[in-house]
């Protein structure tokens, strides 16, 4: 009997085991700690030292993903930068054009309106014609102008610049007109000088910077700087319109004419539009009859 009841104490259910004491243990500290955190937080440092420790853990781990999204953005980024910059060349492109456009019809308007500004007070019509075709070498100086004979245009109408007298139509076709310039060998236009109202003839020299007046005697009173102007002889030219500057006066004893060079006053290579005139001739009174100063012998009667 007395060993089955040492054998029943060996099993006595108040005997608890270290792991059920650590356990114990372990329950009561948690719940210490958890009074405490809700009362006083005393596991705030607690979570702040963890937080620290786990912070880099937390980097390492989320590094490949991190590195992966940042890789997606930059190329999605490079793409949409180079459409972008792609798009602005473009852009910039198509402004430069137009702002180009633009200058050009700008700079074509003050052209236009220097062409109305030195409309010569005989015209009764003006038109003016742009510049399609240029042909200049020494043999022959003409250009072709966007106007023909539905603009109402003949042949022999002076034709003007800004500056100057241009030269004359002479090929009229039914939307464009040939026009010679004053530098073109074939052509001669009557002048005066101005400052001494002598005339002359202004012809050209194949060179669209240079005419001649190849008959003026050697005493003649021409100067450089003198101002040449049409005379209005010839029927085609109106009087007093500009032509010429000028430029060379060379006399040689030997010789008995005076040689003399002028520049046009008309951009005669660089035009891009002129003026095409129209001008009612003046027509110069007849002279008055002279009274009879010996009465016939009706008349006396």
């Amino acid at each position: 009997m007395v060993a089955l009841r040492d054998r029943g104490a060996r099993f006595a259910p108040t005997r608890v085991s270290p792991l059920s004491w650590r356990a114990i243990a372990l329950m009561a500290l948690s719940i210490g700690i958890m009074v405490l955190d809700v009362r006083r937080d005393g596991a705030g440092l607690l979570r702040r030292s963890l937080a620290h420790i786990v912070a880099p853990l937390h980097r390492v781990v989320e590094a490949p993903s991190a590195l992966w999204d940042a890789a997606l953005t930059s190329v999605n980024t490079r793409d949409s930068l180079r459409t972008n910059i792609a798009a602005l060349e473009a852009r910039v492109r198509e402004d430069a054009l137009t702002l180009a456009k633009l200058r050009a019809l700008e700079l074509e308007n003050e052209r236009l309106q220097q062409l109305l500004g030195v409309s010569p007070r005989d015209a009764i019509r003006t038109l003016t014609a742009r510049v399609l075709q240029v042909d200049l070498d020494a043999l022959r100086q003409r250009v072709l102008i966007d106007r023909g004979s539905v603009d109402g245009i003949e042949p022999s109408q002076p034709v003007m610049d800004a500056h100057g007298v241009f030269g004359q139509t002479t090929r009229v076709n039914a939307s464009t007109t040939e026009v010679i310039l004053l530098s073109d060998p074939d052509h001669a236009i009557p002048v005066q000088i101005e400052r001494s109202g002598l005339r002359t003839i202004a012809m050209g020299l194949g060179d669209p910077s240079r005419l001649a007046l190849p008959y003026l005697p050697r005493n003649t009173d021409v100067q450089v700087g003198d101002s040449l102007v049409t005379s209005g002889l010839g029927g085609v030219y109106p009087p007093d319109l500009p032509v010429a500057i000028v430029t060379e006066v060379r006399r040689d004893p030997s010789q008995p004419l005076v040689q003399v060079r002028a520049v046009p006053r008309a951009n005669l290579d660089r035009d891009r539009e002129v003026m095409i005139i129209w001008y009612k001739p003046r027509v110069t009174p007849p002279p008055s009859p002279v009274p009879n100063a010996h009465p016939t012998r009706a008349s006396a009667q």
